[in-house]
């Protein structure tokens, strides 16, 4: 028997299998390399190649993140770059490509060496295990905030959340988010709200937070022990540093990160009016079913109710004729039917039946009973 082909791949499911499995494994890596080709459109977009000595990737840094990036001025050819971004194919040509998110001088790379080295020691622990992680409340009714007083970052947060859900209660720990007493700073407004206060205030929920910045000035949020501090954090923690494409270590110590201060703002608290509509539909459901049950038990009862009479009904008739034949077996049995028959019972003056006539004497008074009547005679 022949042995049975596997079906082949179009080229088109084929490019679809290496692009998901490229897409999935190679997501958020760094990339150190020289630059070669680089051209930027007038669409803002810039198009390059990234090589070492024994290969060469394309890769693509669109508009919003090349504006984005401190080191722009100096990308060109042969400039020496370390890069982070996504490995994705384009399968119209069949190619892939590195879609660069940030990218850094290499010159400049002694904080990211501290940074990544950091970062695989802390792994390696199981600091950033997924397990570990706890789902935020649902619906916390106090949320404290760790972050700068001054600029937009607590203004836009407070705006969100009070805009979602009116009644949280929201408290903000003034911190430094930038500079060499920024960790002390962020360490002790993460310690604030992790003890209760004097008047019994407790967060559901903590918050640290900054805005965007370069990868200089959200250096303080990978303090080693900052860290360690977020990860430990009794009160569940989101951290939101920076933009979509700033990763510091707090993101990854957090139970969740979010890309933005504001989007943390709507990661914390569910849209009150939703959530009363929501209720509003479910009590409607709920009292819609009810009545339907409380319909179907009363159809039950009557049922039953019918059934039963029926079935009493029933019972009756048979025990009635149970009761009609017992009474016609009775009288067959009974000494008065046999009177009816002409028959007479005869008793001594004691009472007793009289059953064996040589036994009477001339002159013995019996009783007589018919069945109409009875009569005293004397044997003669």
């Amino acid at each position: 028997m022949a042995e049975e082909k596997p079906a082949p791949f179009t080229v088109s499911s084929l490019t679809d299998r290496l692009k998901r499995t490229l897409e999935a494994q190679f997501t958020k890596i760094y990339v150190e390399a020289e630059i070669s080709g680089w051209k930027r459109y007038p669409s803002g977009h810039c198009y390059f190649t990234l090589k070492d000595s024994g290969a060469q990737i394309s890769a693509v840094m669109f508009a919003s993140a090349y504006e984005r990036c401190r080191a722009k001025g100096s990308l060109a050819d042969g400039a020496k770059v370390l890069v982070y971004g996504n490995v994705t194919v384009y399968p119209p040509r069949g190619n892939y490509q590195l879609v660069v998110l940030a990218a850094k001088m290499v010159g400049e790379g002694d904080l990211m060496q501290r940074y990544l080295e950091l970062k695989a020691r802390l792994e390696a622990e199981g600091l950033f295990a997924a397990s570990r992680k706890r789902p935020l409340p649902f619906l916390p009714r106090r949320i404290g905030i760790v972050t700068s007083e001054a600029g937009a970052v607590i203004h836009d947060m407070c705006n969100v959340l009070t805009r979602r859900f009116p009644n949280v209660s929201i408290r903000l720990y003034p911190a430094q988010v930038q500079g060499a007493d920024a960790p002390r700073s962020l360490m002790a407004g993460i310690d604030f709200f992790n003890s209760p206060s004097s008047d019994g205030w407790q967060a559901d929920l903590l918050i640290v937070a900054r805005g965007g910045g370069s990868f200089e000035d959200l250096f303080c949020f990978n303090d080693e022990e900052l860290v360690r501090r977020v990860a430990a954090s009794k009160v569940p923690t989101i951290s939101a540093v920076g933009h979509e494409t700033d990763f510091t270590l707090c993101d990854f110590a957090a139970d969740r990160r979010a890309g933005t201060p504001s989007i943390a703002a709507e990661m914390a608290v569910p849209v009150l009016s939703e959530l009363v509509a929501r209720l509003d539909t479910l009590a409607s459901q709920l009292a819609t079913s009810l009545r339907g049950r409380g319909e179907w038990f009363a159809q039950r009862v009557d049922h039953l109710s019918d059934s039963l009479l029926a079935a009493l009904g029933i019972s009756l008739e048979r025990a009635e004729s149970r009761l009609s034949r017992a009474e016609d077996k009775l009288g067959l049995l009974s000494p008065f039917g046999v009177l009816e028959r002409g028959y007479a019972l005869v008793t001594d003056a004691s009472g007793a039946v009289v059953k064996d006539a040589s036994r009477l004497a001339a002159g013995d008074i019996l009783n007589a009973r018919f069945a109409a009547g009875s009569a005293t005679v004397s044997v003669v």
